[in-house]
């Protein structure tokens, strides 16, 4: 499945592992994977999320929140949940033929898949999202 992602977006999603084995989780899910996208500093993430105002501190901070911790104990292997193997789909699917997928494809796709906790705390940390009313103040 991930064999047309590009080196950059299998880091991010080494990063998600990781980051699920740092959180005692046993799964990868779109949280953990939004997480790794915010720590591995790509530079086109970084503007799409400058392009929609997103709130970083906030968005960083509410990730971790939501990622809390589970249970303390070994597992023998990591599952990706089906949300984040839809958002990978959706990502794949967005990306021209014969092209990889990079890690801002996994951040439009999480946006696009638009269910869960990640894309809700990408909303609320978003001032500039495309249909998003903006809020006179």
């Amino acid at each position: 499945m991930f064999s047309r992602f590009s080196s950059s977006a299998k880091r991010a999603l080494r990063a998600a592992e990781q980051a699920s084995r740092n959180h005692n989780h046993y799964y990868v899910g779109v949280e953990h994977l939004l997480f790794a996208l915010l720590e591995e500093h790509d530079a086109a993430v970084e503007r799409r999320l400058d392009d929609l105002q997103a709130d970083r501190n906030f968005l960083r901070s509410e990730v971790r929140r939501a990622l809390g911790t589970g249970e303390d104990r070994l597992w023998d292997g990591i599952l990706i949940t089906p949300r984040a193997l839809h958002v990978f789909q959706l990502a794949e699917n967005g990306t021209a033929a014969g092209a990889e997928v990079e890690p801002l494809a996994l951040l439009d796709a999480i946006l696009a898949e638009g269910g869960g906790t990640a894309a809700e705390l990408l909303r609320k940390s978003c001032g500039n999202l495309p249909g998003q009313a903006q809020v006179a103040g």
